[in-house]
């Protein structure tokens, strides 16, 4: 195949997991066994907890998992390169999720784990955790995750983006379709509505 003789399709089919995104798009469209399954590879995880906690259905994450690996693979040839695959795939799973939500009418989202770095902090795993540091870690982590879920769902969606997906608020604008200012705006008032219910709950320690 005439493929064979290109360069970077040579280059990544000797090395999948050391190229990049971009690459290795390209060489999906192109045709080169393996390229699509490694960006799945890097994807699936990220993308699928995503999804749960967007839906907060098991079941429906995993088939809509699928699906959005199906518009990804079947799109990738309208991929532009200017913009991160990560952003760009976050926004798939974003449209797919919210048009699930829509048809079901659901409100129940799931809720997220993870660290906050700005001016909100939630807790942080580590393997040198003693066993009641763990056991308290857990508490707090529900007691974390039933503020969240009580947050409106346009809310509770920027802070599953920000906090769990670790994604930037230029990401968020790419992903959501949202103006920045209101991205900040929507952040900062989830985060005002969960610390005044931790103070309700007399909760200490999250600052």
């Amino acid at each position: 195949m005439k493929i064979a003789a290109n360069p970077l399709a040579i280059r990544v089919s000797n090395n999948l997991s050391a190229a990049s995104d971009c690459n290795l798009v390209a060489t999906a469209v192109d045709g080169i066994e393996g390229s699509f399954e490694e960006l799945v590879r890097r994807y699936q995880r990220p993308i699928s907890a995503y999804v749960y906690r967007m839906v907060g259905d098991y079941d429906a994450a995993l088939d809509l998992t699928q699906e959005i690996f199906i518009k990804v693979y079947s799109s990738l040839r309208r991929y532009r390169p200017e913009f991160k695959f990560s952003t760009w795939i976050y926004k798939i799973a974003h449209n797919s999720a919210v048009d699930h939500l829509r048809r079901t009418s659901t409100r129940e989202q799931s809720i997220i784990n993870g660290s906050e770095s700005d001016t909100f902090e939630l807790p942080l795993e580590s393997n040198r955790l003693s066993p009641e540091q763990e056991s308290e870690q857990r508490e707090r982590r529900i007691e974390i995750e039933a503020v969240v879920k009580t947050l409106p769902p346009n809310y509770r969606e920027l802070i599953i983006l920000r906090h769990s997906q670790d994604l930037t608020y230029e990401e968020i604008v790419e992903v959501t379709g949202l103006p920045l200012g209101t991205v900040k705006n929507r952040l900062f008032r989830a985060r005002e509505m969960m610390r005044q219910q931790f103070v309700d709950k007399g909760i200490t320690g999250i600052s």
